[in-house]
This record gives structure tokens, C-alpha cells and sequence, in this order.
């Protein structure tokens, strides 16, 4: 929040009795590299003076938890928020407000400092020291969850799988067919996978067959089956896994999700994705 007063800038009281700022919700920013995060200390002047907590606040009336992040981070620090590759949204729901923690790393950790009024300090905290730290109740309250969502969610489909399971003639044009799938999967905005509420996954698309010179588009990465396209998936899998990785599997198929479970990945059926598109 700067000075001049946006159309959010307002306490409401929510369906819980509880009094918030932000009269259409609020939004913070959960930054974090090589687990630690970056917080902020509240100035004097703050609620909650002197606390440690998000950068973030108010919502204007038509925009997004990830605006308005990013925004207030921006306004309340010297951290380039371009450099933050935002992962997913967690919200808190009170009924009638909520607030959503907007979750992301950076490449490279930069020094950052305080911004404008808002705030004293900025610092980043190893996650195992956080609820060390003199803490905003608030985000007290959320960190246990919110703690969970410093990963990142990559979403592997098999691209044969799931055009079978449409009754759209894909058989006469694989290509064509292949090709409009990645489309539409390219133009996703956010899909509910845990551990967020709304993420933005890494979409790879596995393709084979007459359909493996498809290529990939800025959204969407292809990879090409050279042999047998459910090796490939599984091969994928075992090359993206990580500890702060979240891999799903779209996929109909029981034994390719059997040997997926086996590398750590999740699977949902080709149904889930075709709802999303």
C-alpha cells in the first residue's frame, strides 16, 4: 500500500467476526530461494508494529491475488518482483474475505530492503527459523500451511491417453489433434493441485507416433517418444523429481500410474484435464 488510497484500501469484518483490512481480500507474497524465505518487518506505524510477516495487502475490486502481490511487494520493498516465478496461490477463506498467499521463488536470492513507511526491515529468514522470528499473528496462524507450499507443481500429460479419450475423430489427424490439445493446455490459468489452491504448473506433454514432430510453444514443453511413449513419461518423471517438486501424471492408463507412483508422481485421469480446458 503507498500513500494514495486505492478502492480496497477499507477494514471489513468477515462471516467469522474477524476485522480485516482489505475491503475485497488482501494478498501477500511468499518469496523463497534455497529454503529461506523473505519477510518483512512492519514499521511502527503498522498493525501489528514491529512484527514479522508478508509483504502484501489490500486488494483493489478487480484485481488478481497475483497483481496485487506482487504490487504491494513492489511498493513495500526493493525486491524486483520480475524476478519472482510464481508457482501457485493458497487461500484463507473467513467467509465473505480472504486472503490468498501468492507463492514463488527467485533464481538468485538479492539483497532487498525496505520500500516505503510500511515497513522497518527486510530479511531472509531459513524456513526452520521462521517461527523463531517475533511473528504477525496472522501469518503465525498460516505458516504451517503456507510452509508446505514453497515447491513448485509440474504437470506431465500423455498426450495419446488423453486424445483417446475424446470422441472427436482424433484418429483421422493425430497431428492435428495432438496439436490442438497442446493449445489448449497451453492456455490454462491456474488448475487446483496440491499442495495450492490454484497452481501454475510446469506443462510438459509427452508426444509419439504420427504426433512426435508437434513442438512446444512458450507454455508448453513437448517431448518426443523416439520408442515406446510410456518409458518416456516414466523417464520424465525420474528426471524432474526433486524434493521440492510436485510431479502429476495425466494419464487413464493402470499400469503406466503404477509405475509413475513408483518415481513419487501423482496421477489424474484424462477427465480432470479435459474439465479444465
Amino acid at each position: 500500500m503507498n500513500s494514495m488510497l486505492r478502492d480496497g484500501d477499507a477494514f471489513i469484518h468477515c462471516g467469522l467476526g474477524h476485522r480485516h483490512w482489505g475491503r475485497f481480500g488482501a494478498a501477500g507474497l511468499l518469496v523463497h530461494h534455497d529454503g529461506a524465505v523473505l519477510l518483512q518487518q512492519r514499521s511502527a506505524l503498522s498493525l501489528g508494529p514491529e512484527t514479522w510477516g508478508l509483504f502484501g495487502g489490500a486488494r483493489d475490486r478487480d484485481e488478481a491475488s497475483v497483481a496485487a502481490a506482487l504490487r504491494e511487494t513492489a511498493e513495500e520493498s526493493t525486491l524486483d518482483v520480475g524476478m519472482v516465478a510464481v508457482h501457485g496461490v493458497v487461500r484463507e477463506d473467513h467467509g465473505g474475505w480472504h486472503y490468498d498467499t501468492v507463492v514463488g521463488d527467485v533464481a538468485e536470492r538479492p539483497a532487498v530492503a525496505p520500500g516505503d513507511w510500511e515497513s522497518k526491515d527486510a530479511r531472509w529468514v531459513p524456513a526452520d527459523e521462521v517461527e523463531t522470528m517475533d511473528l504477525f499473528p496472522p501469518f503465525a496462524a498460516s505458516w504451517p500451511t503456507t510452509r508446505k507450499a514453497m515447491r513448485r507443481t509440474v504437470l506431465i500429460v500423455d498426450t495419446a491417453n488423453v486424445m483417446g479419450s475424446r470422441n472427436d475423430g482424433w484418429w483421422r489427424d493425430r497431428h492435428g489433434a495432438a496439436t490442438r490439445l497442446r493449445d489448449q493446455v497451453g492456455n490454462l490459468d491456474g488448475v487446483p493441485l496440491a499442495p495450492f489452491d490454484v497452481a501454475f504448473p510446469e506443462l510438459v506433454m509427452i508426444v509419439e507416433g504420427k504426433a512426435k514432430e508437434v513442438g512446444g510453444t512458450e507454455r508448453v514443453r513437448t517431448v518426443r517418444a523416439e520408442h515406446d511413449g510410456d518409458d518416456t513419461i516414466v523417464e520424465t518423471v525420474r528426471r524432474l523429481a526433486a524434493p521440492d517438486v510436485e510431479i502429476y501424471v495425466v494419464t487413464a492408463d493402470r499400469e503406466l500410474k503404477g509405475r509413475c507412483a513408483a518415481e513419487g508422481a501423482q496421477t489424474l485421469g484424462p477427465k480432470w484435464l479435459l474439465n479444465q480446458l
